[in-house]
């Protein structure tokens, strides 16, 4: 079944109705906020209702556990324009977890958006991780044939292949960002920088020097601020030439694990000592850098050149709470 868009001469300049799934996490949060600066209506939909902010209004919602009719009651209700998943994850999840939060969830919404009388936007946030390891010194454009190498890159790639599918038969405008490794405030404590961030806080709040004793921290990847991917999901969720596509968001750079530590202890200004573990075998992504030119191209973006910002936004929102 083929349904048309319901707004297929809307530009960006035009506000829309936006359900934002996860919209109290660390993605979903600031997503809302800017939808709403920007004057669009803004639901977010997370399984438990707190606020995020004026103008954002918030839906009580399991989306780990509902099923595609409760789903679809909700998209129904909310009638958006535009649907973007911000909700999902990898820290601290088991596999099970993970498949459930990311497949089983994109699976049932789209069922959910297709049901919906007109075309709905159903933007993805997928990652990196998607495309698996490349030789060092490459880029990874989104012609690359993915092939990932650890389970939550085999289930968002499942995520970006049903999108893309859905798209291709009609039943919503599907686009997917692949999204590099995120930096900014409300870090998730499981992550490496959550983890640094918590142990430096502990260390101030102590009057001690911090000592981190870290795994190796060599590999090199794709960091890109979280203010930047912020941009690009609005950019996403209002031009039309969007639809249909998967989009890369990166800064384009291959910046190492231990540089960004390093960053980040600079902007705490804590005293540190920084142990690393020896290698002991290949790490499973040992080098990242995307290719940007998509997004410059079909979203006219493109990303910031340094992190310095979006690091000490992290560490003056350290060891505050963002829930998923």
């Amino acid at each position: 079944m083929i349904v048309e868009p319901r707004h297929p001469a809307e530009d960006a300049g035009q506000r829309r109705r936006v359900a934002v799934l996860g919209g109290t996490g660390f993605l979903g949060r600031p997503i809302c906020r800017a939808l709403a600066d920007q004057g669009h209506t803004v639901i977010a939909v997370a399984r438990t209702a707190r606020d995020v902010g004026p103008g954002v209004a918030v839906r009580a919602l399991d989306l780990a556990a509902a099923d595609v009719d409760e789903i679809t009651a909700v998209l129904r209700d909310l009638d958006p324009d535009v649907v973007i998943n911000a909700a999902g994850g990898m820290w601290g999840l088991t596999d099970a977890q993970m498949l459930a939060v990311n497949v089983t969830l994109v699976e049932r919404l789209i069922e959910a958006a297709g049901r919906l009388p007109g075309r709905v936007r159903v933007i993805q946030l997928g990652s990196v991780h998607e495309y698996g390891l490349v030789p060092v010194d490459t880029s990874m454009p989104e012609a690359l044939p993915p092939a990932p190498v650890m389970p939550y890159g085999e289930f968002k790639l499942r995520c970006t292949t049903a999108v893309t599918e859905a798209d291709r038969q009609g039943l919503i405008e599907g686009v997917t960002l692949r999204v590099g490794n995120v930096i900014g405030a409300g870090q998730p404590g499981h992550s490496l920088l959550g983890v640094v961030a918590g142990r430096l806080r502990a260390a101030q709040r102590a009057g001690e020097r911090a000592r981190l004793e870290l795994a190796p921290l060599g590999s090199r990847r794709d960091f890109v601020g979280l203010s930047d991917v912020v941009a690009a999901v609005l950019l996403a969720a209002t031009r039309p030439a969007a639809a249909g596509h998967v989009i890369n968001i990166g800064r384009g750079v291959a910046a190492s694990a231990r540089d960004m530590v390093h960053l980040l202890i600079d902007v705490s200004e804590v005293p540190t000592d920084l142990v690393e573990a020896d290698p002991t075998g290949p790490a499973e992504t040992s080098w990242q850098r995307l290719d940007v030119g998509l997004a410059a191209e079909v979203l006219g973006w493109s990303p910031s050149e340094d992190l310095h910002t979006e690091m000490k936004q992290l560490w003056e929102h350290a060891g505050a709470e963002v829930p998923a």
